[in-house]
């Protein structure tokens, strides 16, 4: 597998450490504890200076969130602010699976952000998820969470499963009429069921095989005719116009590769804006590989698109200036 996947020692460490908590047991609830310890295993220390409180938005069922901010007094204009959306195949992770990523975006960058504890597949089929998220993004936009919060600054992201939700997200905002995120940010996101080529040449990659992702949808879309549902997979949408500009971030050796790819792609195709980071050297699920150059390189060019999204929010930015350029690793 090394000669198929040529990986850097740190990243093979990194998979191979993953590995190890892996559970035995077919059963669900096995395969998320499991994924709960590979998680807290990783997670480093939340950084100093910020205020975390959970709490329910009002909905049926309500609707458990996160939110991070500095524990400082809001800027001028209110606080940019961000939601989260994690991974896990919509059916592992919740608030604690992706804290690591969300309060360091809140520290460095000095926003407040919003992660959604959505309910899991295969308890909870589509669209459960995605009405969770769209429930939390309404309490984001329109202001419940007693917070001052700057209404041109909101953005969403998502990793893998999440990323699939945050696209979703702005197709069904964009079709619903109503106020969209300005940016869209998609790590290594789930959006279609269709073969490519990617899926092909990466059909056993470390921590993601195209038999993990075909599981993935069974849980999500039981229904073979939801395939075809662009809420529930937005490459399925027959028009990207008028969707918010995107970052989107692959990893090099993931069955996924090709959906990032063929997403900017159709925005770009669309008349929008989409920058793409290719994730050489990375794999699936890399987002919690700290210390890793490969890693560290996408969590720079993360940082970087949502530093260039808010200033264009908030019309920092020069006119011509692009944020959502191309990275590239080590750039």
């Amino acid at each position: 597998m090394a000669a198929k996947y040529p990986l850097s020692p740190a990243m093979w460490r990194f998979v191979e450490r993953s590995r190890a908590f892996a559970s035995d047991s077919p059963r669900l609830d096995a395969q998320r504890a499991a994924y709960a310890r590979m998680c807290k295993a990783f997670a480093p220390p939340r950084p100093a200076g910020l205020l975390v409180v959970d709490s329910c938005l009002p909905a049926a069922p309500p609707v458990r969130v996160r939110r991070y901010r500095p524990e400082r007094p809001a800027p001028p204009g209110g606080w940019p602010a961000l939601l989260y959306l994690h991974g896990g195949g919509w059916m592992l992770g919740g608030l604690d699976s992706h804290d690591f990523i969300c309060a360091d975006l809140a520290a460095r960058l000095g926003l407040l952000v919003l992660a959604v504890d959505y309910r899991l597949a295969p308890e909870h089929p589509f669209p459960a998820a995605l009405q969770d998220c769209l429930r939390a993004w309404q309490a984001l936009s329109l202001g419940e969470l007693d917070e001052a919060l700057d209404p041109r600054r909101l953005l969403v992201a998502g990793d893998s499963a999440g990323g699939n939700l945050a696209a979703a997200l702005c197709l069904a905002l964009r079709d619903g009429g109503a106020p969209s995120p300005a940016a869209q940010i998609l790590l290594y996101p789930l959006l279609s069921a269709a073969p490519s080529p990617s899926r092909i040449d990466c059909v056993d990659a470390p921590l993601l095989g195209l038999g993990d992702v075909q599981a993935c949808l069974d849980a999500y879309l039981p229904l073979a005719a939801l395939h075809r549902q662009p809420l529930a997979l937005p490459l399925e949408a027959a028009d990207f116009t008028g969707l918010p500009p995107a970052f989107v971030a692959v990893a090099e050796f993931d069955p996924l590769r090709d959906d990032g790819e063929r997403y900017g792609a159709a925005l770009r195709a669309a008349g929008g804006e989409a920058g793409f980071y290719p994730g050489s050297g990375l794999v699936h699920g890399c987002l919690r590989g700290h210390g890793i150059d490969e890693v560290e390189a996408l969590h720079e060019a993360l940082r970087r698109a949502v530093q260039g999204f808010l200033a264009a929010g908030s019309g920092e930015r020069q006119a011509g200036e692009d944020s959502t350029a191309e990275h590239q690793p080590g750039e």
